[in-house]
């Protein structure tokens, strides 16, 4: 009934000629060039490069995280069920902010998400860790103040909270993190899972050409 393309290896390699053709990338160093691409893939906006935001070597700074086993603290499930686990390069462990034992408690007792008191009760893995955070603003300020706070720095912040409420402001705050915190972002309310696993995984199909 419908004339559409089937293959899935022609869909990728057509997607990613669009996105060479519509995404301004040549301007974006190498180790982030790749990570712009599939974020792009993943949400189908090329527009959203303009909202790009990210500290210097911060792919790089990431796969060689992840090439030295840096485990990967994800806010939500959703964020988690994207990743291409079977690419991980170390046995990396992937954990779930938002399903540590004891964060719905946390979460009532001082009035905060549940995905910020996660967050809370994985501070001690932050350090060399790799932070994906695809929904929660919550979560994004709660590593902030966990960081301001003495916990150790991970190896690179994916930060892409989505939404209406702090999404934007938690992403500037950072952008403008006094921690030299390595980061990689999209300002503004645009985000989302999909996003934020896509630039893992950009990070992770990067492993394998290391």
């Amino acid at each position: 009934m419908f004339s559409y393309v089937r293959d899935p290896a022609e869909i990728t390699r057509r997607s990613f000629e669009i996105i060479a053709a519509e995404a301004d990338l040549a301007d974006l160093p190498a180790d982030v060039a790749s990570i712009a691409a599939r974020i792009v893939h993943a949400c189908g906006m090329p527009d959203v490069i303009a909202e790009l935001d990210y500290s210097p070597r911060a792919g790089e700074r990431g796969r060689t995280a992840l090439l030295a086993g840096a485990p990967i603290l994800c806010d939500v499930r959703m964020v988690a069920s994207g990743l291409a686990t079977g690419r991980l390069p170390a046995g990396n462990e992937v954990h779930v902010a938002i399903d540590q034992p004891g964060a719905a408690e946390l979460a009532k007792s001082t009035r905060q998400t549940r995905t910020a008191a996660g967050l809370e009760l994985l501070a001690e893995k932050f350090g060399g860790a790799i932070v994906v955070i695809g929904i929660a603003p919550t979560a994004l300020y709660r590593l902030l103040e966990l960081i301001a706070e003495g916990a150790s720095g991970p190896a690179l912040v994916l930060g892409f909270p989505v939404g209406f409420v702090g999404a934007a402001e938690s992403k500037q705050a950072l952008a403008g993190n006094a921690f030299d915190l390595p980061f990689l972002t999209v300002h503004g309310r645009r985000g989302g899972s999909a996003m934020a696993s896509a630039a893992l995984n950009a990070l992770l199909i990067g492993t394998a050409a290391a």
